[in-house]
């Protein structure tokens, strides 16, 4: 049995989302399995929209800046999505733990990965590791995954950008 605890693909999945929507529950599905979720969902007609309300709860934990405010968020998403850890062997990919009831639709199994990787990932990391790209107007969200803890933009186009930005800022008269 392994441990699936919803770490940092989770987190990933929710910035992959949030930075580039799909267009419907399709796409939805199928960035689901690039970051590596393997059930099946019952489709529910208002799937797509009800997904995009998850994101725009997981944005506004992203962008609360006090780290108390952004574990009661945590914590209000975690609460709503609660469900008893079960034992599992879905797809012949050997015992592991899901947080989350069976046949849930897409929506509330998103909350509930979202929520617990985010909180795994912050709780692991630190309560910084999660934020907006720092060079303007971007406004994509960063996943801190790095080892020193100080990844700040989204892409190196964006560090790029700042850093010239910055020179050209220190060079005028």
């Amino acid at each position: 049995m392994h441990l699936n605890p919803y770490g940092e693909y989770a987190v990933l999945l929710a910035a992959s989302l949030a930075n580039e929507w799909p267009d419907d529950r399709a796409g939805i599905e199928e960035r689901t399995r690039e970051f590596g979720m393997t059930m099946e969902f019952q489709a529910e007609p208002e799937d797509h929209a009800r997904s995009r309300l998850v994101i725009d709860d997981w944005l506004r934990i992203v962008d609360a800046s006090d780290p108390g405010r952004r574990a009661a968020l945590l914590n209000a998403q975690m609460a709503a999505t609660a469900a008893y850890p079960r034992l599992t062997d879905h797809d012949g990919e050997g015992w592991h733990l899901h947080y989350r009831d069976e046949n849930q639709v897409l929506s509330s199994v998103l909350r509930a990965v979202i929520s617990v990787g985010t909180s795994l990932h912050l709780v692991t990391r630190g309560m910084h590791r999660l934020g907006r790209c720092a060079s303007e107007p971007c406004t994509a969200v960063v996943v801190d995954v790095t080892r020193n803890g100080r990844q700040r933009y989204c892409s190196v186009r964006c560090a790029n950008r700042a850093a010239v930005r910055r020179h050209r800022e220190r060079a005028l008269p």
